[in-house]
């Protein structure tokens, strides 16, 4: 059986880092995901599906997303329940984050001292974290000038190729 969620959406609530009983990092939280419309003039329809992120990812999403930020999710759905006071059965139905991946930039809550930019940071798996930093190793080309030709043919034979 399969069981699996692609979500892509905003944040509905700013994120609240909390631990759980075995000190392990856990965000709860929203995601507005916009439903696609059946017709062009029809009112936007919007889902809010509850996730919950463990781990390191956690720990970054707190640091680097916020209120209105465009991440994307995969991960499973899960369903627990519980029992009020009252007596009352109450199902959750939420979707437990494997992967979250930032869309939007997320400026991280202190300044960045290496000038390195929070924009499409990665979230995969096991929390490995991906950052763009600058580099001032790419050649700076004018709109005249054709990066990709070549001035000398290339030397290349038929048995070169892989195909």
């Amino acid at each position: 059986m399969i069981n699996n969620v692609v979500l892509v959406g905003r944040i509905v609530r700013d994120i609240d880092l909390t631990m759980t009983p075995t000190g392990t990092p856990v965000v709860n939280n929203t995601l507005a995901v916009n439903r696609p419309q059946r017709q062009s003039n029809s009112d936007q329809n919007t889902d809010f599906i509850n996730f919950v992120v463990f781990g390191k990812q956690a720990e970054n999403l707190s640091l680097y997303m916020k209120k209105g930020s465009l991440i994307a999710i995969t991960g499973r759905i899960q369903t627990r329940s519980y029992e009020k006071n009252t007596g009352q059965r109450v199902y959750i139905t939420e979707v437990i984050a494997e992967r979250v991946q930032f869309l939007s930039s997320g400026n991280k809550r202190e300044d960045y001292s290496n000038g390195a930019s929070a924009t499409n940071n990665n979230f995969h798996g096991n929390s490995e974290f991906v950052t763009s930093a600058p580099t001032n190793s790419v050649p700076n080309f004018s709109r005249d000038e054709n990066p990709f030709g070549a001035t000398n043919p290339l030397d290349i034979s038929d048995d070169d190729l892989p195909f």
